[in-house]
């Protein structure tokens, strides 16, 4: 129970770390990001759909495998071709995206205080209060996006960078407290 308790506390510090880093990268460079981001994803689907159309190409037995890489590698190529024409676009939707992932990680927040709550840790109401907020700054870029898209960027750099720092508070106390309730039960 341990290690895997080890494991997933890793796993949310390193994700709250890659958080941090790309909200500052984020706050620092707003409109550089969103364009690099949406060219480098147009970029990963044009490949995609090119290496499905070569797939074809070198593999064209007439099956219908062979044919949905044809249908697929094309859909997938104009899609990717699209991103990487029509940025603007995809840029609208970004801040959508990134607000559903900042409301999971505030549900998660959330579900983590109750099990602080559970353990009778004191001071559960502020991973509470934290995942909470999370929740509403989630979904603020859901529902209410900014017109400007750098100011929306950096909101979004900041969220990201309060994200990362309140799962670290969050796990740190659950760590802590499992490891004080399982010193209570081993004395026992």
């Amino acid at each position: 129970m341990e290690r895997i308790l080890k494991k997933i506390k890793t796993n949310v510090m390193v994700s709250a770390l890659i958080c941090i880093i790309i909200g500052v990268i984020l706050v620092a460079w707003p409109g550089k990001s969103v364009h690099v981001v949406c060219m480098t994803i147009g970029a990963v689907i044009v490949i995609s759909g090119l290496s499905r159309l070569i797939t074809f190409m070198l593999n064209r037995d007439g099956s219908l495998y062979s044919q949905m890489n044809l249908a697929t590698g094309i859909v997938i190529t104009l899609i990717g071709g699209w991103i990487l024409f029509q940025p603007d676009t995809i840029i609208a939707i970004i801040p959508i995206l990134v607000g559903v992932i900042i409301i999971i990680h505030g549900i998660n927040n959330v579900q983590q205080a109750l099990s602080l709550y559970q353990s009778r840790y004191e001071k559960w109401w502020i991973a509470l209060i934290l995942g909470i907020a999370t929740i509403c700054f989630g979904g603020v870029l859901v529902f209410n996006p900014f017109d400007a898209i750098n100011t929306l960027v950096m909101f979004i750099g900041l969220f990201l960078i309060y994200d990362g720092i309140s799962d670290i508070w969050i796990v740190s106390r659950v760590s802590a407290i499992t490891k004080v309730f399982e010193e209570e039960n081993e004395g026992k």
